[in-house]
């Protein structure tokens, strides 16, 4: 039996990585934190490494013996009052995963990374892995500048130090056990909770967390060391996103459009007073300004490459909203 070794496997993506790889006949073992939530673990057949993304022996322990490591963690908030935080553990962490599963001589190392290291596209056409950014200056956000910083660190550790490395680049996934949930999953909890009443013009990429999980197993089975290849699903608008989520839990959809202005308006000021009170703000600014560009991609490389399909968004988002009704995120609608 393959073993293998999981980061984040008590998140969101790594959870359904996690149940995936054990219906394909892997042993797997997962690192997670002292303390940490381990609801997602729940009833799974797996070896609890505990520690951190900074715990090196932890880290060695767990790649100790494996044919495949998946390394999935990642700090994934849109605001964060620290920044060192973030990238003491999508950067720092990265290396050391990468590095110590490269010594102890696993086959396949499948590195997380995300779309947000593929520089946006300037108008609503689809930007592939070729779309690079030209500086981190160009970056919006400490979150998206951390894991720019650990996809150019798992390229060049494959192509320059032959590490056997390949990279996934995940758009954004919905569906079951997003337990926090990420900043994707409180779109779907705030809508089914009424806290949407307008929406701005943008767009992203939907794809089924399922999918991704997948494409992150066919990364390894398939993948080329060194590349990195788009985990997406269906370019939408923000406005085409609601209206699937209406038609899935039978609420009304907002229809109220607000102008980018008035938007980035409000995120400025509810940054700064969360600042000053110590608290979350409800739309960080951050977010307003990445929302200035339609974050739309393409996944064709890795349809064409490692046979990866993903499914419609409309059953992503059904799925997601499904779930955070029956696990109590929401009151189930009455119509529903």
């Amino acid at each position: 039996m393959d073993l293998a070794f999981l980061t984040g496997g008590t998140g969101f993506v790594g959870a359904n990585l996690c149940r995936l790889l054990t219906q394909q006949g892997l042993q797997v073992r997962t690192l997670a934190r002292k303390g940490g939530d381990r609801r997602n673990l729940e009833g799974q057949n797996v070896e609890i490494i505990e520690g951190s993304l900074t715990d090196k022996s932890a880290i060695e322990t767990g790649v100790a013996g494996c044919r495949y490591v998946f390394h999935v963690a990642a700090d994934y908030r849109i605001w964060i009052p620290n920044p060192e935080e973030m990238y003491k553990a999508n950067v720092e962490g990265a290396e050391n995963v990468l590095r110590a599963a490269a010594k102890a001589g696993v086959e396949k190392i499948v590195h997380c990374s995300s779309v947000a290291a593929v520089k946006v596209p300037e108008d609503r056409t689809p930007v592939d892995e070729t779309s690079e950014y030209a500086s981190l200056d160009e970056i919006v956000g400490h979150y998206k500048k951390s894991k720019y910083l650990a996809d150019v660190l798992a390229r060049r550790l494959a192509q320059k130090e032959g590490l056997p490395v390949i990279t996934v680049n995940p758009a954004a996934p919905i569906g079951p056990y997003d337990i926090k949930p990420t900043p994707t999953g409180k779109l779907v909890v705030d809508f089914l909770n009424g806290r949407i009443p307008s929406y701005i013009d943008t767009g992203l990429n939907i794809v089924h967390v399922e999918d991704v999980a997948m494409g992150h197993w066919l990364a390894a089975r398939k993948g080329r060391a060194g590349e990195r290849y788009i985990l997406g699903g269906d370019n939408l608008t923000l406005k085409q996103v609601l209206d699937l989520l209406a038609e899935a839990s039978g609420l009304p959809a907002p229809m109220f459009k607000t102008p980018y202005a008035v938007a980035y308006a409000f995120g400025a000021v509810n940054t700064a007073l969360a600042v000053l009170r110590g608290t979350i703000p409800m739309a960080p600014l951050d977010a307003i300004k990445m929302a200035k560009h339609y974050m739309w991609f393409s996944s064709e490389k890795a349809k064409r490459e490692l046979g990866y399909s993903p499914r419609p968004a409309r059953i992503a988002l059904k799925d997601a909203v499904g779930w955070y009704l029956a696990n109590g995120y929401a009151k189930v609608p009455a119509a529903a």
